[in-house]
């Protein structure tokens, strides 16, 4: 079983437009498996949630998948781009109801929750090691932002880390920095974020090691030192709880 810190990631469940979001997946579920870091995400067989999960069993690693029970009674998470053209072509069988939910294996943890807040507290409270983010869309953004968020409120101090294939996430940085030109974040907290940038030449994204530059953050990474804006999120209403139950 795996000792070390968990590691929640978020990702879509589409495959994208270019072979390199797939093979950073495969890369990071690769190497969460090699440095016996457990995979807590979404729970879904479809695009990048089911490369990096499969990876990681392939390596001989465990994988924790939290689905909302709608969606496990609807047959599992599908692709959100069905008829955008993709450079990987989709298996036909892959978009069938039945294929969308994971093969039983027993290295895989499958818990069922009731909504999809429920979804992203429980994997936020199973990262005990911390969040990295590859390319997706709405709902990555979301988790992404929302973790984000907590961390910001010292809620967690865990690393959050982006995984910028093909400078996906090269907008959302300048963005945070546009925020903090216009006052609405603290230039201290851009720190939060680490952005795995990979090479310069984005030629060489395809093949890219991006699980070992990953790795790499994950076991170099240090507290920020940011203590929130003085809230004490040990307390509630009739006695204490943990920070992480206040999400």
């Amino acid at each position: 079983m795996s000792t070390a810190p968990a590691i929640c990631v978020y990702c879509a469940s589409s495959k994208g437009t270019s072979p390199a979001y797939l093979n950073s997946a495969r890369s990071l579920g690769k190497a969460l498996a090699g440095g016996s870091r457990r995979l807590v995400y979404g729970g879904g067989k479809m695009g990048l949630m089911g490369a990096v999960a499969e990876a990681v069993l392939e390596n001989g690693g465990y994988v924790t998948g939290v689905s909302p029970y709608a969606m496990v009674a609807s047959g599992g998470e599908s692709s959100k781009t069905n008829g955008v053209k993709q450079s990987l072509a989709l298996d036909v069988a892959e978009d069938k109801v039945s294929n969308r939910e994971p093969v039983p294996h027993p290295n895989r943890e499958s818990i069922i929750v009731d909504s999809m807040h429920d979804r992203k507290t429980m994997m936020a409270k199973l990262a005990d090691g911390g969040f990295v983010s590859l390319p997706g869309g709405y709902g990555t953004l979301e988790e992404l932002l929302e973790v984000t968020t907590w961390s910001q409120l010292a809620i967690h101090d865990k690393p959050i880390i982006l995984v910028n294939v093909l400078n996906y996430y090269s907008p959302l940085k300048e963005q945070l920095r546009v925020a903090v030109e216009a006052g609405f974040v603290r230039a201290e907290n851009l720190q939060l974020l680490t952005f795995v940038d990979g090479p310069e030449d984005l030629n060489e994204h395809v093949d890219y090691d991006w699980g070992s530059a990953v790795v790499k953050v994950l076991d170099e990474w240090k507290p920020t030192g940011w203590k929130g804006f003085g809230f004490d999120w040990t307390k509630k209403q009739n006695g204490q709880m943990t920070p992480m139950q206040a999400i």
